[in-house]
């Protein structure tokens, strides 16, 4: 397999596009930006020049990635999952120099609609729910779910939900 990018992409030159990725419909990647091999951007994926993602990364439609977001191996950004990058934005002022990073570490799963207030470190393994605001920092394995987000819960590596006192009966994983 190849790389893919759709005829309607906008790749401003030079980024750094691993094996194999795939870009569809209407993505822009920002000058500079670096995403991993085995990736899929969904349609209209905005990343910016700042930022990194890492192998085997699923970005579904309508996101958009602002300098600062660091993505790790292998997580799941959900449709219309939205990354800030500065605490407090005003048109007035340009912020340029004061991007906060956020990082999303291996395996990590965000939900679609969820929010991801820019500063925090979202865990290995952790799950964010759908339409969960994110504003402090997520435990590894953690299932976060809420405005504002709050752990209701674990989830192992394959993503189901257990008791952190015993395994899980499908990927056998242990807290």
């Amino acid at each position: 397999m190849t790389t893919h990018i759709h005829k309607t992409a906008i790749i401003d030159e030079p980024v750094s596009i691993g094996e194999n990725t795939r870009i569809w419909h209407f993505c822009h990647l920002m000058k500079g930006c670096t995403i991993g091999r085995d990736c899929t951007l969904g349609q209209n994926v905005y990343v910016g020049g700042q930022v990194t993602v890492g192998k085997g990364v699923k970005i579904q439609n309508n996101v958009s990635l602002y300098d600062g977001v660091h993505i790790e191996d292998n997580v799941f950004i959900g449709p219309s999952a939205v990354f800030t990058n500065v605490t407090n934005p005003r048109a007035h002022r340009n912020q340029r120099d004061s991007f906060i990073q956020t990082t999303v570490k291996q395996g990590a799963t965000i939900g679609a609609n969820a929010t991801i207030v820019c500063g925090v470190t979202i865990g290995a393994y952790a799950f964010v729910g759908a339409g969960a605001v994110v504003t402090k920092d997520v435990p590894d394995h953690a299932l976060m779910l809420g405005v504002p987000a709050i752990h209701q819960g674990w989830v192992c590596d394959c993503g189901e939900r257990i008791d952190p006192s015993v395994s899980c009966n499908v990927c056998g994983w242990t807290r």
